[in-house]
């Protein structure tokens, strides 16, 4: 899975913004699905015609197939995770689909938990409450995400 890491320091206060590499956006797939089931229709159109009327329903199968799998894919294509530490507060902020978790604890209480396994989540506990982080970091850039949050936990 492609990503975006933003990473950025403004005096003590450390902030991720962590997210899908999205190729479209929701406009310009809205756009494309415009396009490609304006051609099927047309296709089936130019069919039906012709006397092949049957595959007009098919055609509109594969349009509302197509329109359900572009709904899905535009419903998470602005998912995001955004970490924010400073002095005295962690505040992560966590969307997925039409769901805004956001949680703030003192980033005295918070230690991260990753022991650097395959597919294992970057876990941020504070007490009883655990936090997963980098759902869009891939294995091998988990450490430095790890080591950047320890490093801004422990100047907070």
């Amino acid at each position: 899975m492609q990503y975006q890491w933003q990473y950025e320091v403004r005096s003590r206060r450390h902030q991720w913004t962590l997210r899908r590499n999205c190729v479209l956006s929701p406009a310009q797939l809205g756009a494309c699905f415009v396009c490609v089931s304006a051609v099927s229709l047309g296709i089936a159109a130019a069919f039906a015609l012709n006397g092949a009327w049957m595959v007009v329903p098919f055609a509109l199968i594969e349009v509302s197939a197509l329109g359900l799998a572009f709904v899905c894919y535009a419903r998470h294509a602005g998912d995001y995770e955004r970490i924010e530490a400073e002095p005295g507060r962690l505040r992560i902020e966590a969307s997925h689909g039409s769901n805004l978790r956001v949680a703030e604890v003192s980033p005295s209480w918070v230690r991260v938990e990753y022991r650097g396994r395959s597919s294992e989540p970057i876990v941020l506990v504070a007490g009883r409450q655990q936090i997963v982080v980098g759902r869009f970091v891939p294995d091998h850039r988990k450490p430095a995400l790890v080591e950047q949050l320890r490093g801004a936990l422990t100047q907070g």
